[in-house]
């Protein structure tokens, strides 16, 4: 930890990043427990307690009242190149911004290198936040946009192909939520990947699959190999993605723990035949590669200040070891520093605040 420390606090450079091609615009909400006033009220604890009240609703109906606490930029590739550029990597964004660009991306995008909105039309999300976990409601029809017609002429200034040529990694984000991205990937891969002057890292994060078909799910995790064209491949997921796909190819699911989570990505790893896997979970985090598994533990706040979006973070601060170099474990190190610091401080972490936070965590200063 502390060689991770200093590295991150000396100037060794990382190489640029390019990030896609899911952007939203996130509302923020608090579902209100009890109001006492017009400016008093306590929210809904928990997702239990959520999920208690609308059960107990079925067949009556019900009301509760949501508070917006904020309206902001989101989704996947916009949070990830957020938490990139925050450690002093160039960013290279290529996502559903909007046309003309949505507002809320201005403060984000301000900090990349470059942004480049392909299609008309942005998602939306509304992010229901509790003490113990999210739920996200999101509007995506208009994101059947994306496709393979519409790539074509995205890539035809090519822009893309530039900022890939001096890329080290490439985040390809949000299965998902776009119902064509599986032959956009192909697409992809056909074409600017195939001609890439040097290997570059893949990091793809399908976003929880739990409403898409088995066939279509299938689809995706066969096209996953063919990012190799491009470079090694490293699939981020968190435990419920994870335990997806692990029903899914027939292999045993993992639980929140450290050897439950490194046998996990390996069985995940072997049935893709790709180069790495990386799964977090809130307690800790597990990965698998060509050289083995590990897992540790110590992400686990018990009192986040911001949630949505802490996944994004930690797939950053692996992105960025494998950008620095770093071995297995510092970059699950790294990945559990930025979303450690993030659900603490609501915001991403720079190099010297996450080289602070890995040292306050080997000295016990961080809470638990």
């Amino acid at each position: 930890m502390r060689r991770l420390a200093a590295l991150l606090e000396s100037d060794a450079p990382a190489a640029p990043a390019v990030v896609g091609f899911d952007g939203f615009v996130d509302e923020i909400l608090a579902v209100v427990g009890e109001r006492s006033g017009a400016a008093s009220w306590t929210p809904m604890a928990g997702i239990g307690d959520f999920a208690a009240w609308a059960a107990a609703a079925a067949g009556r109906s019900g009301l509760r009242e949501v508070v917006v606490r904020r309206q902001e930029a989101g989704g996947c590739a916009v949070n990830l190149g957020d938490g990139l550029a925050a450690a002093g990597v160039p960013v290279h964004c290529f996502a559903t911004l909007g046309a003309p660009v949505h507002p809320a991306f201005a403060a984000v995008t301000a900090r990349f290198a470059s942004a480049t909105s392909w299609g008309s039309a942005h998602g939306r999300t509304l992010a229901l936040e509790f003490g113990d976990g999210k739920l996200m409601l999101s509007a995506v029809a208009q994101l059947a946009e994306l496709d393979p017609a519409l790539l074509a002429q995205v890539l035809a200034d090519g822009a893309f192909a530039r900022a890939l040529a001096g890329a080290g990694l490439l985040a390809c984000t949000n299965w998902t939520l776009y119902p064509h991205m599986t032959a956009v990937w192909r697409a992809l891969q056909a074409g600017p990947l195939a001609a890439l002057p040097h290997p570059v890292r893949v990091l793809v994060d399908l976003v929880d699959p739990a409403g898409r078909a088995d066939g279509e799910l299938r689809a995706a995790l066969a096209a996953l190999p063919g990012f190799a064209v491009a470079g090694p491949v490293t699939l981020g997921l968190n435990l419920n993605e994870a335990n997806r796909l692990a029903r899914l190819l027939g292999i045993a699911e993992g639980s929140d723990a450290e050897a439950a989570l490194a046998s996990l990505a390996g069985g995940l790893r072997r049935a893709l035949a790709i180069d790495e896997v990386v799964v977090h979970a809130v307690r800790c985090a597990g990965q698998a590669d060509g050289g083995g598994s590990c897992a540790l533990a110590g992400w686990w706040c018990p009192a986040p200040r911001r949630l949505t979006g802490a996944g994004d973070r930690f797939n950053a601060g692996y992105g960025l070891g494998h950008l620095l170099g770093c071995a297995a474990r510092e970059r699950l190190l790294l990945g559990c520093a930025a979303s450690g610091f993030f659900v603490r401080e609501a915001r991403s972490g720079g190099r010297a605040e996450l080289a602070g936070f890995l040292r306050a965590w080997a000295a016990g200063a961080v809470a638990q």
